[in-house]
């Protein structure tokens, strides 16, 4: 029976690692497969992007204060201890630092030069406090909130940013092989040119605008990689590629629901919201000056010259008012913060209002018009190859069909990019994807 347990420790021992190193490489995997899809793509980004990571840490700070502000309710422990040599001749009260202990003068000791030794321990515990500690705690809530709507804002912006460079970089792709196959398949058609001399001036040019755009298409994709890594916020020369469909999309929903969508999850509105509900609270923890803090206070302590004979046991109960001459001027200032976060709010609302308006107007016509120039580049498509077949290749107009060909394709394409980023940006604008 032993020998099986040993066995089946030994298999797990090797299996455990095994499944960690493949989860390793699923992680981090997708530079080094060079196949990198939209949504590792926008995971990458986000790993390397700072201010992102920034805003992280800024949650882990928060929460921090969060945990801190709760510990204000328990009882506030002191342990301390004093070694202290002393040569004085009239007595004198040591700083706070080392516990505002006393030491008899010379008169009051057996010599002149003196030890003086201290070990207690003290407790204090607010019993009320106008309601300070509990607002105390729920300011560092407020702002915990806050702190994960700016996270959450630059997250969208990131994201939306990918999503932009993602699709720039397959729109450039696939522009540049169509381009390649058009320079192509011209030039097999024209692999001698015929007709007199202003036919083959014409045809020459026509096959230089293609070779043109081939070139501009080459360019256009050295651009978006560049774009799509600076995107990725990897060294501009990295070696990469990407896979995604590229293809039409669209929406059903309608102008209302995302409105709806927009009030619920879009993080400026609810960083507005938090600000306003800190403000509420600054107001009244300036108000809660007004009343005394009530705190006991208790300690023991062993103390004496050249040693610890003595003790010393306390009980206390303190009020303390505090008096502060600018109490009305806080509360002015609190006040006009709330009115300024109302008025924020506001306009970030109308903000947001308007830019689902026109992210869904922007997504209704390319979702429409990708379908039309889809439909007019299949139709052309077609007729293209019916052509290649039946008509022979001389003169101009076939080059003329093939460029009339090219440029449909490419509107095309470029329509698609704009329906997909129309997609991304009206996602950015109601704060979840569709």
């Amino acid at each position: 029976m032993n020998k099986y347990v040993a066995l089946l420790a030994v298999m797990l021992g090797a299996v455990i690692p095994a499944c960690a190193q493949q989860e390793y490489g699923l992680k981090f995997s997708s530079l080094i497969n060079d196949n990198l899809s939209l949504e590792n793509a926008i995971r990458i980004g986000l790993e390397n992007n700072s201010e992102f990571l920034t805003a992280q840490q800024e949650i882990i700070i928060a929460e921090q204060k969060v945990n801190e502000a709760k510990f204000r309710y328990l009882p506030q422990f002191a342990l301390q201890g004093t070694a202290t040599w002393y040569d004085i001749d009239y007595p004198m009260v040591l700083p706070e630092s080392v516990a505002n202990r006393v030491l008899p003068g010379s008169a009051l000791t057996r010599t002149k030069d003196d030890q003086f030794f201290g070990v207690g321990i003290t407790a204090t515990q607010y019993l009320y406090s106008g309601g300070r500690i509990r607002g105390t705690l729920k300011m560092a809530r407020a702002n915990l909130k806050q702190t994960q709507s700016r996270y959450e804002i630059i997250k969208n912006a990131v994201v939306l940013d990918i999503k932009k460079s993602f699709y720039q970089l397959l729109y450039a792709q696939h522009y540049e092989k169509l381009t390649q196959e058009v320079l192509d398949k011209a030039h097999r058609w024209y692999a001698k040119t015929q007709g007199d001399a202003w036919t083959k001036i014409q045809i020459r040019a026509r096959l230089a605008q293609l070779q043109a755009k081939r070139n501009e298409a080459a360019l256009q994709v050295e651009d978006a990689r560049r774009r799509m890594l600076i995107s990725l916020n990897k060294e501009l020369n990295a070696s990469f590629s990407i896979r995604g469909d590229f293809n039409p999309v669209h929406t059903d929903w309608d102008l209302s629901h995302l409105n709806l969508w927009a009030t619920e999850f879009r993080p400026e509105l609810k960083s507005a919201i938090y600000a306003l509900e800190a403000d509420n609270i600054a107001i009244d923890l300036a108000l809660s000056k007004r009343y005394p803090d009530i705190i006991l206070n208790g300690s023991y302590e062993k103390l004496g010259v050249d040693d610890l004979e003595d003790t010393n046991k306390q009980i206390s109960l303190a009020v303390q008012l505090p008096i502060p001459y600018n109490f009305s001027e806080q509360i002015a200032q609190k006040k006009a913060q709330q009115r300024k976060s109302a008025l924020r709010r506001a306009a970030i609302e109308d903000k947001i209002r308007s830019q689902v308006a026109s992210g869904f107007a922007n997504m209704a016509f390319w979702q429409k018009e990708v379908l039309s120039r889809q439909e007019f580049y299949q139709e052309l498509h077609k007729l293209l190859v019916q052509a290649e077949k039946n008509n022979s290749k001389q003169g101009v107009a076939p080059l003329e069909a093939l460029l009339a060909y090219e440029q449909a394709a490419a509107d095309y394409l470029d329509a698609l990019r704009l329906n997909l980023s129309a997609k991304a940006e009206l996602e950015w604008a109601i704060g979840q994807d569709l």
